[in-house]
């Protein structure tokens, strides 16, 4: 029985997982992500990666630039020249004065700049000289599904064609325009306009209330790309550079309600005031976290107990050999030594020529001096005197100097 106890528990197993699977509730395991983000690298429902990825058909030839700075700080663009486009899709267009007064130089010297936003700035409501309704609602549960609807206006548009898609709309709209300079390009389905058309020297100002129907959800229903191209349509042709701006989409707004945020115990403790209005808590908490980084800072010294000097190793041989060397020239037993360096010799000399020496006959002389290359001659005289020390003759101190001479001009040439 025990045999058959892991097959049994892999069965049981792998039953309990076709039965979660079977019964599983498939609606939540695909839940429509709902968040708005409008970047472009984003496949999410509410981003703009089909937007971004369908600009080199929509303007063929032109190169596309990521700003993520001020207008007027673009990088590798000259806003003196023509035939480009400015893309910015946000959820708040907040350019102040400053701002909108590059936006529209660039635009009077023969450019297009399109923005796409549910708010827009007062200074902007100002240039235009219109009014905007936003609202914070994001899509109207008292309408059905496939009930968000938009149109573009015939002319400049050649036909009326209704798109629409079951995702999220702001519903925002302009409530008043200056029908004199402002050209009404596209409305919601209450007929409220929401893109518009100015112009600006030599140049377009389009502005769309509707970020949401540039996204990949409304872009990606049915055929709704053929509203991305009739927008596209009405910039001009032959759009030689693109600058898509997410300066206003990564920007902070400065008018937004900082009391509606939900805080934190941090910053309710450091908020809290006394009688007299200070505030001690944050007074504390500065102190401390000042104490804690010198201490931090105190205990990074380093700290280790002295390196000792290491002197460098000594050549414990070469002191050997000197002093055996030192002993025998010490007590004059110059032919010993001599055997000595006779023996070193002829070790060498089979080591390194591979040369038998048990016959050290003028033969041996003649092909140790072919391979080593040294003066036969010399090499004779080395040979001969190794034979005389075979002979056990007394060895002067001169000649223990001359024998040295001769093998050291032999180490060295050979």
């Amino acid at each position: 029985m025990k045999k058959y106890l892991p097959y049994l528990l892999a069965l049981a197993g792998l039953t309990a997982i076709l039965v979660l699977f079977l019964t599983g509730d498939k609606r939540n395991r695909k839940q429509l992500d709902e968040r708005v983000t409008l970047h472009r690298m984003d496949k999410r429902p509410y981003a703009t990666w089909v937007f971004f990825r369908e600009l080199p058909v929509l303007f063929p030839g032109a190169e596309v630039r990521v700003n993520q700075h001020e207008p007027g700080n673009w990088d590798s663009v000259r806003t003196g020249e023509g035939r480009q486009l400015y893309i910015s899709i946000s959820d708040r267009f907040g350019a102040d004065r400053e701002e909108l007064d590059e936006l529209i130089s660039f635009a009077r010297a023969g450019n297009d700049v399109l923005v796409v936003a549910r708010y827009i700035s007062a200074a902007a409501d100002e240039w235009l000289g219109v009014s905007s309704s936003s609202s914070e609602i994001s899509y109207n549960p008292d309408l059905p599904d496939n009930d968000v609807q938009v149109t573009l206006r015939t002319p400049p548009f050649t036909d009326t064609v209704y798109f629409q898609y079951p995702g999220r709309s702001y519903f925002s709209f302009f409530t008043n325009i200056n029908s004199s300079r402002t050209q009404v390009l596209g409305e919601d389905r209450s007929g409220h306009p929401h893109f518009i058309r100015l112009r600006a020297g030599a140049g377009n100002v389009f502005v769309h209330l509707e970020p949401l129907v540039f996204s990949n959800y409304f872009l990606l229903h049915e055929e709704n790309l053929r509203y991305l191209e009739q927008v596209a349509s009405v910039i001009r042709p032959g759009i030689r550079n693109i600058i898509w701006d997410e300066y206003f989409l990564r920007q902070k707004p400065s008018y937004a309600d900082n009391n509606n945020r939900k805080k934190g115990w941090m910053s309710v403790l450091m908020g809290m005031k006394n009688e007299e209005g200070k505030e001690p808590f944050r007074a504390a908490i500065w102190l401390l976290a000042g104490l804690l980084l010198l201490y931090v800072l105190l205990e990074m010294r380093r700290r280790q107990r002295p390196i000792p000097v290491i002197r460098k190793p000594r050549n414990e041989s070469l002191d050997f050999v000197k002093t055996i060397g030192q002993l025998y020239y010490g007590k004059g037993d110059h032919l010993n030594l001599c055997r000595k360096m006779a023996a070193y010799f002829l070790e060498h000399v089979r080591s390194k020529y591979k040369l038998p020496t048990g016959n050290l006959n003028e033969e041996f002389v003649r092909h140790l001096h072919y391979k080593s290359g040294f003066p036969e001659q010399e090499l004779q005289r080395i040979v001969d005197f190794i034979r005389e020390l075979e002979l056990g003759e007394n060895i002067s101190a001169a000649d223990l100097a001359r024998f040295h001479r001769q093998l050291e001009s032999f180490y060295q040439k050979a």
